[in-house]
């Protein structure tokens, strides 16, 4: 399902500090809004929603045919970086700024987009600065990296706060497969060596075929549902603790940006499948037995297919070095660090330079020995 632009702007939630006037932002960490001039509090209720722990999951199939109810649409404006895709909802007082997934200055799209209203929110565990602080470890523990992001890990530049859009598939699997099972046994071998003769144990494999079938219930397959970020990546932040997903509340997103999803349902539950056969051929091997496995074939069909749209938070921080862009990214909820880093020509060649210099040093040494 693709998003369309409509001609009607999107609503905009606004959380006015009830003392002074200004914008309330969510507390990380924290079920409440805080204001960031006055220090007022407000508490974000909970619903019956809420205390209900079983998310209601939208059936696949009629999504995939347009037949969603109204209340599981919204629309909302976005900005869209024509460096990197990412498309980021913005103020509508805003003009310009800068992309928080590349760094690239980005001038906002005055368009409205509809799409799939998320179901729940993984809100912020972790604070600004305790990502910081992850951030920065994980920066200091980089080899051969420039000075220059060494300097970077020290700053305090700020970090951005950001929703990023994952499907969450659940299907039902039913798997038929043809294979061998491979048992293990071993030869006695008689060998020489050096004018000796003895003997060793070979290992060798006896195989016969192997037919069967497995089954398995697959709850909430993630799939980054942008490609504004490596998937690689994204895949390293995992495991999210999704016991802590609350019913979609604009107010948890208060002072924090969320990304809109550009990976449509049908691309995203095509990569939900690669995930789920992964895991099929765990079971299949399993199911196999013996020392070695060989699948030959592996039909599967699925039934039950539903998803969720979920918004997972992590704070985020693009850096530049020679033209080009490098994202660091933070789990917000566990603090799990991943990214691209630059290598610094210098810092590697006087390495080699090094390695070479302690190498000759050690043949010349042992020489004179």
């Amino acid at each position: 399902m693709s998003q369309t632009e409509a001609a009607a702007p999107a609503d905009r939630h606004q959380f006015p500090c009830a003392q002074c006037g200004a914008q309330l932002r969510f507390t990380p960490g924290q079920r409440r809004l805080t204001c960031q001039y006055c220090g007022h509090e407000q508490e974000i209720p909970a619903s019956d929603e809420d205390r209900n722990t079983a998310l209601t999951a939208l059936d696949l199939h009629e999504a995939l045919a347009n037949h969603l109810p109204p209340e599981a649409m919204e629309e909302t404006r976005v900005l869209n970086c024509t460096n990197c895709g990412a498309q980021v909802e913005f103020d509508p007082n805003t003009h310009a700024l800068q992309c928080p997934f590349c760094a690239s200055p980005v001038v906002t799209d005055t368009g409205t987009h509809r799409h799939i209203k998320p179901a729940a929110v993984l809100p912020f565990r972790l604070t600004e600065k305790e990502a910081h602080e992850a951030m920065n470890r994980w920066l200091k523990s980089l080899w051969f990296a420039p000075n220059g992001l060494k300097r970077y890990a020290r700053s305090d530049r700020q970090l951005d706060g950001l929703y990023v859009p994952y499907w969450a598939f659940d299907a039902f699997t039913r798997s038929r497969y043809t294979g061998e099972r491979g048992d293990a046994y071993y030869e006695t071998r008689t060998v020489t060596r050096n004018g000796k003769t003895s003997t060793e144990q070979v290992r060798k494999i006896r195989w016969r075929p192997a037919r069967g079938n497995v089954q398995r219930q697959f709850h909430d397959v993630l799939v980054m549902a942008a490609q504004s970020l490596p998937r690689k990546f994204t895949r390293a932040l995992e495991p999210w603790m999704l016991g802590d997903l609350s019913p979609y509340n604009p107010q948890f997103l208060a002072g924090f940006r969320a990304e809109g999803y550009t990976v449509d349902l049908p691309d995203g539950f095509r990569i939900a499948q690669e995930r789920m056969e992964e895991v099929i051929r765990q079971d299949v091997r399993r199911d196999i037995g013996g020392d070695e496995q060989r699948i030959h074939s592996l039909s599967t069909d699925h039934s039950d297919e539903k998803f969720k749209h979920l918004l997972l938070p992590i704070w985020m921080a693009a850096y530049r070095y020679q033209n080009k862009s490098y994202r660091f990214i933070v789990n917000a909820q566990t603090g799990k660090v991943q990214g691209e880093r630059p290598w610094s020509k210098w810092k590697i060649a006087g390495a080699v330079l090094l390695a070479a210099v302690l190498a000759i040093l050690f043949v010349y040494f042992g020489d004179f020995r």
